[in-house]
């Protein structure tokens, strides 16, 4: 039987893996390889959240193909010459990989691809992560979508859910003369471990993914559409992570959710499908707009007025010490999970783009470095859609009042009071805006939380719309 490297990247299951179906389906012997090349992503390297989770991925994925008689080979890069010297060590006939659409990550395929067909051997790649391939769709004219309701709209008449493909029961062992690095050689664990707190929401890896997708689907997916915006109550999948990573198809989730399909929850049911079509649309915009990732969709934005980064300033903002309590929650779940609720990132992001009035990259950056679902297309999306600077993006003059937002979507305070819990001293009215409570200031300064705001919401607010009007006649987004 001829045998065939299995790549793995961002695709760390074994359950409905296109590549390694396809490897086996040929009749191959897979011998499942990664290779570690942070340097090959460009200024986009994992965050060191990301390889945090990652190690613990690369580990449970090990883990699974031992109990299958397999086991991964972990190599470092370059990943070219790494499977060039593989498979011409191996004897491996082909090579078979799941897409990472990532514009460095395309460049780099494409090359590897073409030089192992040049040296005889078989490479094929699939679709393992996106319900459409990014190039999948177009406008009327053969453009790329810029709206998402149109690009949806298109997206549902063309979805069609793969089969199921489950994990094989077993895998033979690649050759004992392969040998690789240990994971813990890779460097991925941060020193000292400030992840500690990760672990005790998270579990990487693929058992982790199913699990989540089952707790969602009887739990909060039963209210998904009036939860979803509170960040005081677990109202999410939680599944984004995994996603990323590849520890569960997107078909999958569906393919589970559509099992719990009845009259009471399917509108929920197409809501959540709705919120997997913004990351598709993510991915459509960035394989079209791979500049996006660090330059503004929208040209009008390359002459708008940012403020000079403040590092002090900066600062406040990660660390969750900018005396707004939604922010500095926000900031301080980020920091001690790997993660942070939805509704939250747009409240932190306005407020460092429009309050602070700093660019979108600062904050990008800082989430790339701390999300554990730090994902390039998601990440590049988000930004420049709070910031007014991307596709179907919030007008730039949209400013979230974070205080306003805080009494909607936290009612009770209840995230703000595990976030922030100097705070617990305060009446409740006052945890939303303690400045507006001087009468409790004195209480508040025991606990040595900012009595002020580090900008003025008002005034913040003036100076970013006074730099937006500014800017004078529209240019089209490029």
């Amino acid at each position: 039987m001829s045998q065939a490297l299995v790549w793995f990247r961002r695709d760390l299951r074994l359950d409905d893996n296109p590549a390694l179906h396809a490897a086996l389906a040929a009749g191959h012997r897979p011998i499942p390889v990664y290779i570690h090349a942070p340097e090959e992503e460009g200024e986009w390297a994992p965050g060191a959240a990301s390889r945090a989770w990652l190690r613990r991925s690369l580990l449970a994925l090990d883990a699974s193909l031992r109990q299958r008689g397999s086991r991964l080979l972990v190599l470092a890069g370059p990943s070219a010459q790494r499977l060039h010297e593989l498979a011409a060590g191996s004897g491996a006939a082909a090579v078979y990989w799941n897409r990472d659409y990532t514009p460095a990550a395309q460049a780099r395929d494409t090359g590897i691809k073409r030089s192992l067909r040049e040296a005889g051997v078989e490479a094929h790649s699939f679709n393992g992560s996106l319900l459409l391939e990014p190039w999948a769709l177009a406008t009327g004219q053969g453009t790329p979508y810029k709206v998402f309701t149109p690009f949806w709209r298109n997206a549902l008449t063309r979805l069609s859910l793969p089969p199921p493909l489950p994990a094989p029961a077993s895998l033979p062992s690649p050759p004992d003369a392969l040998q690789g690095v240990e994971i813990a050689a890779l460097g991925l664990q941060p020193s000292p471990a400030w992840d500690s707190g990760f672990w005790e929401r998270w579990q990487p890896g693929e058992a982790g993914a199913q699990e989540a997708l089952q707790v969602f689907a009887e739990g909060a997916l039963q209210d998904y559409r009036q939860q979803r915006d509170r960040p005081d109550r677990v109202g999410t999948s939680q599944l984004s992570p995994h996603l990323h990573f590849g520890e569960i198809a997107p078909w999958r989730i569906v393919a589970g959710l559509q099992r719990h399909r009845r009259a009471a929850n399917a509108a929920d049911i197409d809501g959540y499908v709705r919120e997997l079509g913004w990351r598709e649309f993510a991915h459509h915009l960035l394989y079209h707009f791979p500049h996006t990732a660090d330059r503004n969709l929208n040209a009008r934005f390359d002459r708008f007025a940012w403020a000079a980064p403040e590092p002090a300033l900066l600062d406040r903002w990660r660390h969750g010490r900018t005396g707004v309590p939604i922010v500095d929650a926000g900031m301080r779940e980020l920091w001690h999970t790997g993660f942070m609720h939805n509704r939250v990132r747009m409240i932190v992001a306005s407020f460092l783009c429009k309050h602070l009035r700093m660019h979108w990259r600062e904050g990008a950056r800082w989430f790339w470095d701390t999300l554990v679902d730090a994902d390039l297309a998601n990440n590049t999306l988000g930004w420049q859609w709070v910031a007014g600077t991307g596709a179907d993006a919030a007008p730039y003059f949209r400013v979230f009042n974070p205080v306003t937002q805080a009494r909607k979507f936290d009612p009770q305070a209840g995230y703000i009071g595990r976030w922030v819990p100097e705070l617990a001293v305060l009446p409740l009215p006052a945890r939303f805006a303690p400045w507006q409570f001087p009468q409790h200031l004195a209480a508040l300064a025991e606990t040595g939380y900012p009595l002020q705001p580090c900008v003025d919401l008002a005034t913040g607010r003036e100076q970013a719309l006074a730099a937006y009007g500014r800017l004078g006649k529209a240019v089209p987004v490029s």
